[in-house]
């Protein structure tokens, strides 16, 4: 499989790098080949424990610091903390993410689970960041979408989902979120006249530990799916690919958005991809935003 690699990352030192979820899956090779090539990581993770095992596997100059972000109270100490120690934030990589295919489940906040931690404590987040992110010479914010949120369609009036729940809509719509999150952030930031990107990204379908953990609440035959499920995937080092090419390579612009290329965005070299109609218009987008500020009570731009 040819195109752009890991290998084409240049060199990162004097960069401080925040992913979070970055103790497994798509953040940990995020975050170790950030590494790899001289940035300065923060390991934003839930597990500590986990947190400083990844730590341990990757080398390099790494922190891990606490985060959930299905918990608006821990976004903000963490981004606190963190700002308090970093006079200037270069790169955050809103990576974690949460699929859940058993019973409804809300976040410490109320929201809908997948729709909170996906979107919701991304955009308090990188809020909270925003003015770190101003400090460096060529800031960038990278938003994980998913192919899944092409098919999805956001219910303004049941937005959390309260209404004949369904987990696998609920995650589509979760991941249509944090796209359309992503390109209003774009937008604003270049209303503002900010240098700071707003690029996203989409792994295709990629092996991570969050296939086999969507189907732990079906016991045996979950397991009988996931691991079916995983024998048309690709590895998560051509999975992180997209992420870490929005995250490092020269000359990206606000709003690019990269994917695999081949079988309908599925997997393969990373290539441009192609928003959703509902991603990309602009008044869908200024009305997630609105009430997205709303829930969390976090204004910017």
């Amino acid at each position: 499989m040819t195109g752009w690699t890991a290998d084409r990352i240049p060199d990162q030192r004097g960069r401080v790098a925040v992913v979070t979820g970055a103790n497994s899956g798509l953040g940990l090779v995020t975050a170790t080949e950030l590494a790899r090539h001289g940035a300065h990581v923060v390991l934003a993770v839930r597990n500590t424990a986990a947190g400083e095992e990844a730590a341990r596997r990757i080398g390099g100059d790494v922190e891990v610091r606490e985060l959930d972000l299905a918990s608006l109270d821990s976004v903000r100490a963490f981004a606190a903390k963190l700002a308090a120690d970093h006079p200037a934030i270069d790169l955050l990589v809103n990576n974690a993410g949460v699929v859940l295919l058993g019973p409804r489940r809300t976040s410490t906040d109320g929201f809908e689970l997948q729709l909170g931690t996906n979107m919701l404590g991304h955009f308090a987040l990188t809020g909270l960041l925003l003015g770190k992110l101003a400090e460096a010479r060529e800031a960038r914010v990278v938003s994980l979408s998913s192919i899944t949120h092409k098919n999805a369609h956001l219910d303004f009036d049941d937005l959390m989902f309260e209404r004949d729940y369904r987990a696998v809509p609920a995650y589509g719509r979760s991941k249509l979120a944090t796209t359309i999150f992503g390109v209003e952030l774009d937008r604003r930031l270049r209303a503002a006249g900010s240098p700071i990107v707003s690029a996203l990204a989409h792994p295709g379908l990629t092996r991570t530990n969050l296939t086999p953990r969507a189907w732990e609440h079906r016991g045996r035959l979950g397991q009988l799916i996931a691991r079916f499920g995983l024998l048309a995937t690709q590895s998560v080092e051509q999975g992180a690919l997209p992420q870490l090419r929005a995250a490092t390579e020269p000359g990206v612009r606000g709003g690019q958005f990269f994917g695999p290329s081949r079988l309908r965005e599925t997997w393969g070299p990373v290539t441009e991809a192609r928003l959703s109609r509902e991603a990309a218009d602009p008044a869908v987008g200024k009305r997630l935003w609105a009430v997205a500020e709303e829930l969390t009570g976090i204004n910017y731009l």
